[in-house]
């Protein structure tokens, strides 16, 4: 599947039958039964019947939602707008190896796999969230908590100088 087939669907204006559906996937945790207009029925595998559970919860909370193959390859553009950031600031993790990537062939073209961005993207929001209860942790400690605005300020203008 090149960029250009990817196919990204939108949630339905009219959301009932979707909510409908999504009470109907939490209250039954085994595969259903795919029936065709013909009324041929199919059971739906195990890795179906997830995906599909993953789709509507998606869809029920108003996202759009995209299912592509994992090992799909991204070019730099796609690779950091997935990440939120610019595409020269990916370029510079690349050359500090914080991801992997392959050239096509002798170009100077660079392709990420899709799985190594999305593994990089959850490294890096663990990695935000423990700082982030670190910094809360100093703070609570430090009895920042307890301060004014105005003595706060204060005390962060303090510690820079140091």
């Amino acid at each position: 599947m090149s960029a250009k087939d990817t196919l990204i669907v939108d949630p339905p204006q009219d959301l009932n039958e979707l909510l409908d559906l999504a009470r109907f996937l939490e209250h039954h945790s085994a595969p259903a039964v795919l029936v065709g207009p013909d009324g041929e029925q199919i059971a739906l595998p195990l890795e179906a019947y997830e995906v599909l559970r993953q789709v509507v919860a998606a869809m029920q909370h108003g996202e759009s939602v995209s299912v592509e193959p994992i090992d799909r390859q991204l070019t730099t553009q796609q690779a950091a707008s997935l990440l939120g950031i610019s595409r020269s600031t990916l370029v510079r993790l690349l050359d500090e190896n914080e991801l992997p990537f392959d050239r096509l062939g002798e170009s100077r073209h660079r392709r990420l796999r899709l799985h190594d961005v999305l593994a990089y993207r959850e490294r890096t929001r663990v990695d935000r969230r423990a700082r982030l209860d670190e910094l809360t942790r100093q703070a609570d400690e430090d009895g920042l908590y307890d301060m004014d605005s105005e003595a706060y300020r204060t005390a962060l203008i303090e510690a820079r100088k140091s």
